[in-house]
């Protein structure tokens, strides 16, 4: 027998149980939540471990997604450093670390993503850093102020905004990346190179076209990384290393319940976020919906997708029948020396066409990605109020023309059918 019973059940301390919790109440839900999350912090604003709090110009208290009283006061009940062991989807039960069990009415399942670690050789020298959590970022900190230099492996969002934060600390950084060009698969190669050049311009390196081969000992002692050889044969000197190689979907409770998975990896939805299993719902890294947007299977792994999709939980719980049909919009910053915006459902056949809008020489540009003269992409650059334009033109798949979009002359508006 369950010991105790919850009308709602957020599995996952991070920002999708958290926007749930607060549509809930904000609609106003007057019945049971009960938020469980293994993480040792209450939930907080994961992509600042990258940014401000990894700089150390935030603490944890401003980084928290709620103030501390939050919780309490809106009836949320948070348990962290726990985990949901198990889901009985038929029995609606639910089984935690603490050995307790829990009936649920509805429940959402938004158990994130693990970083992807690299088992190579050397990987288990000490000085060798992975970024999930706000502790990680205290360790990158406490190395990096008696470092010298630093190896940043990925050329992603998450490695080139490690390789800003570190130069601001004093560090000397050198990224290894298999594109050609920082940033390459997400933003394509003109977009990728004004990014990699405004980080050039402040000393960081670049090694492109290359993979990673080993980790190399050396400097501090025998246990301590003092190198990255990559498979080309390049020796890439640095006291620390931090590794950018992306994450994986945490399935392993829902796989562990029954749900059923997606061809992507993440746990099956439909487009309202429903699982397989009733009364079950999913959001965040590890939810793979049916998406009007993209056409067909989605998953995004981006912090404000995830706040999307726990608002769209939240109002599917109270019967509304929504369709998560949001544009997934994401942002980046290097320091302060530059920002990006980008709105898109580009999917695994990428686009077709890039369309400059404004000026990459003077860094205030948009540059939209088309597939099948349509847009499916936006990345802004200083020019926000693009996005709205995009957003529509997206979700209407208006098909448009280059010389339309480039044009800083046409009313974006207009194009809108």
């Amino acid at each position: 027998m369950a010991e105790r019973s919850v009308d709602v059940l957020l599995v996952g301390g991070g920002v999708a149980s958290t926007t749930c919790a607060t549509e809930l109440r904000e609609r106003g839900f007057e019945g049971s939540i009960l938020m469980v999350g293994r993480e040792l912090d209450a939930p907080y604003d994961r992509t600042q471990c990258s940014k401000g709090y990894l700089r150390g110009r935030a603490d944890r208290d401003g980084i928290a997604l709620r103030e501390a009283g939050w919780w309490d006061e809106h009836g949320v009940e948070l348990l962290t450093r726990t985990s949901v062991m198990k889901l009985d989807t038929a029995a609606k039960v639910a089984r935690l670390s603490t050995k307790d069990e829990v009936t649920y009415g509805q429940a959402l399942v938004a158990t994130g993503a693990n970083v992807r670690r690299l088992n190579v050789d050397g990987a288990q020298l000490d000085g060798i850093h992975y970024l999930r959590a706000p502790g990680n970022a205290d360790a990158i900190h406490a190395d990096a102020e008696g470092a010298a230099r630093a190896v940043v492996v990925g050329g992603s969002y998450l490695g080139t905004e490690l390789a800003a934060a570190l130069v601001e600390m004093g560090v000397e950084v050198t990224v290894l990346m298999q594109e050609g060009v920082a940033l390459e698969r997400h933003y394509g190669a003109t977009a990728g190179g004004w990014f990699q050049r405004v980080l050039e311009e402040r000393g960081v390196r670049f090694v492109g076209a290359d993979a990673l081969g080993s980790f190399k000992a050396g400097g501090a002692g025998e246990d301590r990384v003092g190198a990255v050889v990559t498979e080309g044969g390049q020796r890439l000197e640095g006291d620390l290393v931090v590794v950018a190689a992306g994450a994986v979907p945490d399935v392993m409770l829902a796989r562990q319940s029954g749900l059923e998975l997606g061809e992507l990896g993440g746990v099956r939805c439909d487009a309202g976020l429903r699982t397989s299993a009733p009364g079950v719902f999913a959001a965040g890294d590890m939810c793979e919906w049916d998406s009007p947007l993209h056409g067909g299977p989605a998953r995004v792994e981006h912090w404000e997708v995830a706040a999307a999709q726990g608002r769209t939980a939240a109002r599917n719980m109270l019967g509304d029948g929504a369709a998560h049909d949001e544009v997934p919009y994401f942002w980046s910053d290097l320091s302060d020396w530059a920002s990006s915006e980008y709105v898109g459902v580009v999917g695994d056949g990428g686009w077709d066409a890039e369309v400059v809008r404004g000026s990459l020489e003077q860094g205030r540009f948009s540059i939209w990605y088309l597939a099948g003269g349509r847009v499916v992409g936006a990345l802004a650059v200083g020019r926000s109020e693009d996005l709205d334009h995009a957003r529509g033109l997206i979700a209407a798949r208006t098909a448009v023309t280059g010389d339309e979009l480039g044009d800083e002359a046409a009313d974006l508006s207009s194009l809108v059918s």
